[in-house]
């Protein structure tokens, strides 16, 4: 051990009295630290419950955010089926109870969308929102004003306060 070392040493071990100090301050110094690191653990180890908490709420709230997404694809290809029966297949007696069938799958599955938070975007009439929207193509319009949707491509979807996926939109703009 090196002379610097053992002064080190026998500093820190030196008593309070041999220090010039009141050995009745150094117990409240002493206190005094302990106290604050004490105080500083409490806050935290609160600190940290709240983080796990908030996660743990996050978890639970978006949990389904992967699987939600799997399943837009069958509501946008049960929405396009529903959109390009003919009219007369609507009519035909033989067919009308598959129509009605596939129109009470679509709402039943919007209903457990909504049950778990997933909503729908707004987007026709709208101005172009890029934290919801994305524009995909420009119109030239004189009825909407420029910036306004005009078109939607693919509806966008929320869950709970988190883009699911944005709407594909057609964006008015004004006419050359």
């Amino acid at each position: 051990m090196s002379e610097d070392e053992l002064k080190t040493e026998a500093a820190d071990t030196a008593t309070p009295e041999e220090a010039g100090q009141d050995p009745l301050d150094a117990l409240r110094n002493e206190l005094e630290e302990a106290r604050q690191q004490v105080l500083y653990a409490q806050a935290e180890t609160q600190n940290v419950r709240r983080r796990l908490e908030k996660d743990a709420q996050d978890a639970r709230a978006y949990a389904a955010t992967g699987f939600a997404r799997d399943v837009l694809s069958v509501a946008d290809n049960l929405s396009r089926a529903l959109d390009v029966i003919p009219p007369a297949m609507r009519e035909d007696e033989a067919s009308k109870a598959l129509v009605i069938g596939l129109e009470a799958t679509q709402r039943e599955l919007m209903a457990v969308f909504e049950r778990n938070g997933i909503t729908r975007i707004a987007a026709i009439g709208l101005p172009l929102d890029p934290n919801q929207h994305q524009a995909m193509v420009e119109i030239p319009s004189n009825e909407a004003e420029p910036g306004t949707i005009i078109q939607e491509m693919q509806a966008g979807y929320m869950i709970k306060d988190r883009l699911l996926r944005p709407a594909l939109v057609g964006v008015a703009k004004k006419p050359d």
